[in-house]
């Protein structure tokens, strides 16, 4: 009964050891007898007991590490604390168990060794502009030696940049100082562009009145053309009217009676004057002498503009003359 369990025992080790599953992205470096011998995959592998060894287990996911915080010297000799985060993935699991005996903590001083020798190349100001310039050199010069560790650097990322409290406030006194100079820029361009502003309105509504001011002459003077040109129209249509009507039958009575009462409204408009001297021709006839002479004027003329203007003002005045040189 004993020997069956020691049996079962020595069974149970050996399929133990024999059989082993490894795990999704994983790769496990075997040795037989001290050597190298296998890298086995992912599932079931057997191996021979008390023979093989399975003496590395690798992940190959990507790994992230972070870089200890470091001082760095920029090229205007300045100290910056960086502190960074480092990407890998093993390629080659062969190569990272024998290639070195810490792929990690050489990964890690070289990625040190690197930022500071890529900084050192350049000036402070720099630094805080091309991070990604920076991430690209490190990894490069990472990847390059990297790939006899089995190693593959996928990036590198800053994750913090700090200069000494001196600089910090020097920088900050110049963020400030750039801000006030944007501040006061933005606010003189202000003014320029209101006092443009301010003129452009100004210029446009004196143009704006003076084209009111110029189009209300050119109205104006638009409706007293037109002003003049009807009642020019109507005066000669008046004229004409009139001619016409003196050579109708009877017209040249009625002519004569107009004068008639033109001369009579004379004589009483200057009697009605207090201050007048009137003196009336002792021979009544010349009145009707008058009137002859005025029809003969008329009927000589033939113009419209004499025969209206005959018993408008030119009849008063000629009696008047007559009178008065009968007067004398």
């Amino acid at each position: 009964m004993e020997v069956a369990v020691i049996l079962f025992v020595i069974a149970v080790i050996f399929v133990v050891r024999s059989i082993k599953v490894v795990p999704q992205q994983s790769a496990w470096v075997v040795e037989r007898l001290g050597k190298y011998h296998a890298t086995l995959t992912p599932g079931l592998n057997l191996l021979v007991p008390f023979v093989d060894n399975v003496a590395y287990k690798h992940s190959l996911k990507e790994i992230p590490l972070d870089v200890p915080s470091q001082v760095c010297i920029t090229r205007d000799n300045t100290q910056l604390q960086v502190d960074g985060i480092l990407y890998f993935q093993v390629t080659d699991p062969t190569r990272a168990s024998y290639g070195s005996s810490n792929y990690i903590m050489a990964v890690t001083q070289l990625a040190q060794t690197s930022l500071r020798s890529v900084i050192g190349k350049l000036e402070l100001d720099k630094t805080f502009e091309e991070r990604d310039i920076i991430n690209a050199q490190v990894v490069q010069a990472i990847d390059e030696a990297a790939l006899n560790w089995g190693v593959k650097v996928l990036r590198y990322e800053i994750k913090d940049l700090t200069p000494p409290k001196e600089i910090l406030h020097a920088m900050q006194a110049q963020i400030t100082a750039e801000r006030e100079k944007r501040a006061l820029i933005a606010a003189s361009e202000g003014r320029r562009q209101e006092q443009i502003n301010i003129a452009t309105g100004e210029r446009e509504a004196f143009i704006a009145r003076s084209e009111g001011a110029k189009q209300a002459e050119i109205n104006k003077a638009q409706g007293e053309a037109a002003a003049i040109v009807a009642v020019a129209d109507a005066t000669a249509d008046a004229i004409r009217k009139v001619a016409d009507a003196i050579r109708q039958p009877g017209g040249e009575q009625a002519v004569q009676l107009k004068v008639a009462e033109r001369a009579v409204d004379a004589f009483g408009k200057v009697a009605e004057d207090a201050n007048t001297t009137l003196v009336i021709p002792a021979n009544m006839t010349e009145v009707s002498g008058l009137i002859a002479s005025a029809m003969k004027m008329i009927a000589t003329g033939r113009a419209g503009a004499v025969a209206a203007a005959a018993p408008s003002g030119a009849a008063a005045p000629q009696v008047s003359s007559e009178w008065g040189r009968d007067a004398r």
